[in-house]
């Protein structure tokens, strides 16, 4: 554990910290994954685009997939290897950039792949290399509890559905140019979801995945978590691979630093009003949004679920958000000004989701390695604040 080798009363909080020890383990299960099949897995942005460990990580994976084209800028700049990005509709005065320095492109629908297609052949000429374009299709197949990180929902706006795969083909568009398609349509699952998803994925669109080069199963695989099958993922990507002749992509973005990163924080002040409340210098509302978006529980170490413990504490952020609360967490001790308490898990969508409201500052970005133990790679302060505005 990172906080063994460390004192915490020299921390600046709050940090985001990450243990590079603990991404070089995740990326040696997802490099074990790619020399089992032969697949190729990219780093999603997304979820994480700490450049500061992309060395690292660059030595395990292929390259990165991105959704804007900063993302991609950042991608081709920092990370060595293939650049793929897949956006539900391109802008027009991004495209020309795109196309500079990506190697693959998803589209969203027929109608975009027909719109950029000239441009794509264009830069292919100016940049004398081939540049791979697939769509992205939604095999209408939910597997998730959350409705609003669900892509095959009623009236999704990701990937097209076989009803206007086909219609589009019936109108006289044709897959000339397309070498792949893409599916996302999991978040933070097992193999088992994935195996059923491949199920309705070959029933509507085994025919047209026949004849492609790659099919993408996009992001979501938990496949560096503890309880993941790892072994039916390999069988499900080798049996795809073997049937339809394609190479397989994945593009997990959590579990390339799942339980890889903490987030430190210190107790401001403690108070009373029915309950116990202990004031944070962290906040759900920009340092941890999922926590209100999800919404989730993160885990602190050391504590309980309420009640289990001696003490029982609201925890809140500095904000003047009413619903700025983390959550209700129990310790063995009563907490007091000072207390440093340890958000765990919190490398990806953190850092790349937070925000300065009320003009609360970002938490240092910290790495802690081996060679150099803790070094802080990022701070921010008021002109970062400033800037956005």
């Amino acid at each position: 554990m990172i906080f063994r080798d460390m004192d915490l009363d020299k921390i600046k909080t709050p940090c985001y910290i990450v243990d590079e020890r603990l991404v070089r383990k995740n990326m040696e299960i997802l490099k074990n994954v790619m020399d089992m099949t032969g697949c190729k897995i990219l780093l999603a942005q997304k979820g994480f685009s700490m450049y500061a460990l992309y060395s690292l990580m660059s030595s395990y994976l292929v390259g990165t997939t991105a959704s804007s084209l900063n993302e991609a800028i950042l991608g081709h700049e920092k990370f060595p290897g293939e650049v793929h990005i897949f956006n539900p509709a391109y802008r027009e005065d991004d495209m020309e950039n795109i196309l500079e320095i990506t190697d693959h492109i998803v589209f969203n629908s027929f109608t975009q792949w027909y719109k950029y297609k000239n441009m794509v052949h264009k830069a292919e000429e100016k940049r004398d290399c081939h540049i791979s374009c697939g769509l992205r299709i939604n095999p209408e197949y939910s597997t998730g509890d959350h409705a609003q990180y669900d892509p095959c929902k009623e009236g999704s706006r990701l990937g097209i559905t076989i009803g206007n795969f086909e219609k589009a083909l019936n109108e006289g568009m044709t897959l000339e140019g397309i070498e792949g398609l893409h599916f996302h349509t999991l978040c933070e699952q097992n193999s088992d979801d994935l195996e059923e998803t491949l199920k309705a994925v070959e029933e509507k669109f085994g025919k047209y995945i026949m004849g492609m080069k790659w099919l993408n199963f996009g992001g979501g695989h938990h496949i560096t978590r503890e309880d993941y099958d790892i072994a039916r993922l390999i069988r499900l990507i080798n049996y795809i691979q073997d049937k339809y002749k394609v190479t397989v992509y994945l593009e997990p973005g959590e579990a390339a630093v799942l339980n890889s990163g903490f987030l430190v924080s210190t107790v401001l002040e403690t108070m009373e009003n029915g309950m116990n409340i202990a004031i944070l210098d962290t906040s759900a509302a920009c340092h941890m949004p999922d926590v209100i978006e999800m919404p989730y529980r993160p885990f602190i170490i050391s504590s309980g679920e309420p009640c289990e413990k001696k003490y029982t504490y609201r925890l809140g952020g500095p904000t003047c958000l009413a619903g700025d609360i983390i959550g209700d967490y129990s310790f063995d001790e009563r907490l007091i000004e000072g207390d440093k308490l340890i958000f765990t898990d919190m490398a990806h969508y953190s850092m790349v989701k937070n925000n300065t409201f009320n003009g609360i500052n970002l938490p240092d970005i910290c790495v802690y390695s081996e060679k150099e133990g803790f070094k802080v790679v990022k701070t921010f302060g008021y002109e970062d604040f400033k800037g956005r505005l």
